[in-house]
């Protein structure tokens, strides 16, 4: 009997995030919108305490010491997705998002720098003329995901 997994998965993480809240709430987007996993590289933070729905027991959050280390341990096959403001990427809006994906955003003071970016299999941007708070610029990356790919998050249907 084969196995398959038509819809794929996608982790999603900060570059040196620094605010434990951003974090804690990227986390709980992350949950709700169907993520596999969250992740850090570089942490600046300490424990986040406002997680209402102990998203800890229900996702896990990894942290990677620095870039070669998440590098080290992605999932074969799958792409990393730099979130970045820069003139060469490409808009969310119009990104196909692959089946397997881990999406990278960069911290709320320092983005992600060149040398990562370069690493990155695809760069994505959102629209607008300055950049997003973290954790929101996170949940908008994971909702058009969930948008664009069949997933099994529940539909609710207005009766």
């Amino acid at each position: 009997m084969k196995t398959t997994n038509i819809e794929g998965y996608f982790a999603i993480g900060v570059y040196r995030g620094k605010n434990e809240h951003n974090i804690g709430t990227l986390w709980r987007s992350a949950y709700i919108l169907g993520a596999s996993y969250v992740f850090t590289v570089e942490k600046r933070y300490k424990k986040q305490s406002s997680d209402v729905l102990k998203t800890w027991a229900r996702i896990p959050l990894f942290h990677y010491d620095n870039f070669d280390a998440l590098m080290e341990n992605i999932p074969y096959d799958c792409r990393i997705i730099g979130v970045e403001m820069t003139e060469n990427a490409e808009f969310l809006n119009d990104f196909e998002h692959p089946k397997r994906a881990i999406y990278l955003l960069g911290a709320e003071d320092e983005g992600l720098p060149k040398e990562i970016l370069e690493r990155c299999h695809f760069t994505v941007k959102l629209p607008g003329n300055n950049s997003l708070n973290v954790a929101i610029a996170g949940s908008i990356v994971a909702h058009d995901r969930a948008a664009k790919l069949p997933s099994k998050l529940p539909v609710y249907h207005k009766e």
